[in-house]
């Protein structure tokens, strides 16, 4: 039976579809990759592979006119009769003759700038055109890597051992989506994949998409991590030079061959070729490459976008039909290269869009999309597999039978699990892969810090982790224990997480135990750097007390953008001391400060008493304009830089053993970050909130605000603190407002200046500013320069601060250290 479906299924493709296919080369016999090929004046078409090979799908049986176009080579018409019975025909393309002789090279009349400034004055009437469409998309991307290290860093490299060959080389990615897509200019794209297919996973689903595909050169900007300039931005004679290196003749039209250099080759921009039409001034194809420093992603050796566009007659329409997208990139010994190769067709221009059309999710996957078998994708895949790619599906696909099986997968694990001596300070992890669990313990190196508190301070943890990779959900359970060695005290807290649903991401925590904790519950003092200050500088900033406490979060996404989270805590709290006052480094005539905030030169003073109190909080969350993916096993999430998050929060403290510890507390944040073309981005974070019935509350429950006296800095931006407040002077139990605000150049300026433009880095300008009652406004302005480092390690930024509170001023200068977080 099965037999019978499968011819019966062979028989209607044949009759259902007619197709050719072939080879392209040049006249000595190489193989063309990347060769446009459709079928004139209709929207079917194809793009060689890497060998050369072709399969075309005409949407009926006929004579067509079979159009062969690559850069470099004279564009090929054949005339075919295409019938249900696939027909072979190979191709062979010459080299273009690129005319010169007529073209009359004036210093102060460039023709090249002339063909430019006529193409950019006339972009928008040839994209008004292509403004609107539904097509038929096909992606497909692979990625290699070259001569890969056996060790990094000392450790052995072998995540990859089972496909690579003798040389260490191989694909680790290999994947490719059939979809329809429906765009609508500016911004509007909705994708649905039909078909996904990952190397490898039977289950997998692509991260292919059109919007990812989707470089237009006709507007002034190129998305591509950072806004790379377009050379055919409004504003592009500032950034680019063009030079004319010749013309030729397709359907009786003159195509000009432009050359593109940057002015500075540190700003975001490309070098390579324009084809622009003559007279009608549209883009016949370009080839453009940038690099990592250009676009900000040190990584990134060269990236280079080709695109063919094909002329319709009957809607005289220049239509982009195949796209493709070439790397090579590289970091501590990996290099990496690969290709993503993009087709569309099929398109239907000036569709009746309605108001449903782009709502709900932007990017969706048919049911059973990860399910096709090879007679599906051997039908609708229009560029056939390369050896290469063939090779590396059969590979995997064995290779991955073997990988799921337990008998793999429990000798695999064996390996890995054996316990050696080093694990007991290094950590150690025993895992199940067959049934999804492990069991890890954290090891001792990474817990170890330094406070006044608990003197020495060990700490470590120990948990059970079960997923279901399908789904995407977890559930863990941790013990985590420390023991201060001055203050000879054991404390120790369980956790349990559960995340049990992908599309809403509803998450559920419960814990209880004890722990010495900042009173600031944001952290603001890294233990490291805490370790570092106090042991070297005798600055203990770091301020402890104890809670005993159980209690239990719930989060959720109730529809799209809309979250709400509940927490309900029941604490003791008690008041810590300082039990040892080691430095490794004696300051003369400094002292440690007491453990009280409040009175940091009065020792052993507490700024609380022993209390107890249960807390409720309440948060709604919005992520305005918030798009999404929607995929069988859950949901993604995309920001929209268009329109800010706000949250709103309420918070009550009641069931305290005295009436002075309840109070009630509500709070709104608004978050907004917005790229500003190639200016670079604008980040603004503003809180303000109102205590009420809070006068004697505990300084615990009091709104703290992050401060900084270590002048080192830890995250990527400095919206969440101040860069030289002390840590607890502005504490309140009032109303406050507190608002940071960043703006990163991404090169604009710091490209053009010389010498600086050297380092690849970004300005930074920023101000902050504390407003509460009966203090004067606090205000900070900051400008500095991020993303330095050396070669592709961009991890540092540095900073000049200056304060200003009521005439007194501080200068400081920070110096901000990405990785430090994860020693926190």
């Amino acid at each position: 039976m099965r037999k019978i479906t499968c011819l019966l299924f062979i028989f209607i493709t044949l009759v259902g579809y007619a197709q050719i296919s072939g080879r392209v080369t040049d006249q000595n016999g190489q193989p063309l990759p990347a060769v446009s090929i459709h079928i004139e004046n209709t929207y079917a078409g194809t793009i060689t592979n890497e060998n050369g090979e072709y399969q075309l799908k005409a949407p009926k049986q006929g004579k067509f006119l079979i159009v062969y176009q690559y850069l470099g080579y004279k564009t090929k018409k054949v005339k075919q009769l295409i019938e249900k019975i696939e027909k072979k025909v190979d191709v062979v393309l010459e080299e273009e003759n690129i005319v010169l002789s007529t073209i009359v090279i004036d210093p102060k009349n460039n023709p090249a700038n002339e063909i430019i400034r006529a193409a950019i004055k006339n972009k928008k009437g040839n994209s008004d055109g292509i403004k609107a469409f539904n097509a038929d998309f096909y992606s497909r991307g692979i990625f290699r890597i070259k001569d890969a290290p056996k060790k990094i860093l000392g450790k052995k490299f072998d995540s990859f051992d089972e496909i690579l060959d003798s040389t260490r080389s191989g694909v680790l990615y290999l994947s490719e989506t059939v979809s329809k897509i429906s765009y609508k200019k500016p911004d509007k794209l909705k994708e649905n994949i039909i078909a996904s297919k990952v190397s490898g996973k039977d289950n997998g689903f692509s991260f292919n998409s059109a919007a990812s595909a989707n470089f237009d050169f006709y507007d002034n900007y190129v998305e591509l991590g950072t806004k790379a300039i377009s050379p055919l931005a409004d504003n592009a004679f500032n950034y680019y030079k063009y030079k004319i290196e010749g013309t030729f003749i397709e359907n009786d039209q003159q195509i000009n061959k432009i050359k593109v250099t940057p002015k500075r080759n540190a700003e975001p921009v490309f070098e390579g070729y324009l084809y622009i039409v003559e007279d009608s001034w549209a883009v016949y194809a370009c080839e453009l490459t940038t690099n990592g420093k250009q676009i900000q992603m040190p990584m990134i050796n060269s990236m280079t976008i080709q695109q063919n566009f094909s002329y319709n007659q009957n809607n005289k329409i220049w239509s982009k039909n195949t796209q493709t997208l070439d790397f090579s990139a590289g970091f501590m010994g990996i290099n990496l290269n690969g290709r993503f190769t993009y087709v569309y067709t099929n398109y239907e221009f000036e569709p009746k869009f309605n108001r449903k059309t782009f709502a709900g999710p932007v990017l969706s996957f048919s049911a059973e999309s990860n399910k096709k078998d090879d007679a599906y994708w051997n039908q609708f895949r229009p560029v056939p597999l390369t050896t290469e790619e063939t090779n590396d599906y059969l590979k995997k696909d064995a290779l991955q039978t073997k990988k799921k099986s337990k008998v793999y997968l429990d000798s695999i694990d064996s390996k890995r699990n054996q316990f050696k001596i080093g694990d007991i300070i290094g950590g150690y992890q025993y895992k199940n892969s067959f049934k999804n669990w492990r069991i890890e313990y954290e090891g001792l190196i990474k817990g170890v810090s330094f406070n006044t508190v608990q003197g020495w301070d060990f700490s470590t943890s120990l948990g059970f982790s079960k997923s279901n990779p399908d789904k995407r959900t977890r559930s863990d359970i941790k013990a985590q224990m420390d023991y201060g060695l001055a203050e000879q005290k054991f404390r120790g807290f369980l956790n349990y997480y559960n995340k049990f649903d992908n599309l809403h991401h509803s998450e559920i925590i419960f814990c209880g135990g004890r722990q010495a904790l900042q009173f600031n519950g944001n952290n603001p003092i890294n233990k490291f750097i805490n370790t570092f200050s106090t042991l070297f500088f005798e600055d203990n900033y770091m301020k402890l007390y104890e809670s005993n406490f159980v209690g239990g979060i719930f989060n959720r996404e109730w529809f799209n953008g809309f979250w709400l989270k509940t927490e309900l805590y029941y604490s003791e709290r008690k008041p810590l001391y300082n039990h040892t006052d080691y430095a490794t480094v004696n300051v003369d005539d400094k002292t440690y400060t007491s453990n009280n905030p409040l009175a940091p030169d009065l020792e052993n003073s507490a700024a609380i008493v022993k209390h107890n109190l249960v807390k409720a909080r309440f948060g709604a969350k919005c992520n305005f304009g918030q798009e999404y993916w929607l995929r069988p096993d859950g949901k993604y999430n995309l920001p929209n830089d268009k329109y800010p998050t706000l949250q709103m929060n309420f918070e009550k403290g009641f069931a305290g053993n005295e009436n002075i510890y309840n109070y009630d507390h509500l709070s709104t944040q608004i978050t907004y970050n917005r790229t500003l073309g190639n200016k670079g981005n604008l980040s603004m974070r503003a809180n303000a909130g109102k205590f009420y019935h809070a006068q004697n509350i505990s300084f615990v429950d009091y709104k703290h605000f992050n401060g900084n006296r270590t002048y080192v800095g830890t995250e990527d931006q400095y919206l969440n603190r101040f860069n030289l407040l002390p840590y607890y002077i502005a504490s309140t139990n009032d109303a406050y407002f507190e608002f940071h605000a960043e703006h990163s150049d991404n090169g604009y300026i710091t490209n053009k200046l010389p010498l600086i433009n050297l380092l690849h880095s970004t300005l930074v300008v920023g101000y902050h500013n504390l407003s509460i009652p009966k203090r004067s406004p606090y205000h900070e302005y900051t400008v500095g320069l991020d993303q330095l480092g050396f070669g592709k390690f961009k991890i540092f930024r540095l900073d000049y601060i200056h304060s200003y509170q009521s005439g007194h001023q501080e200068d400081g200068v920070i110096f901000g250290l990405k990785i430090l977080d994860a020693f926190n």
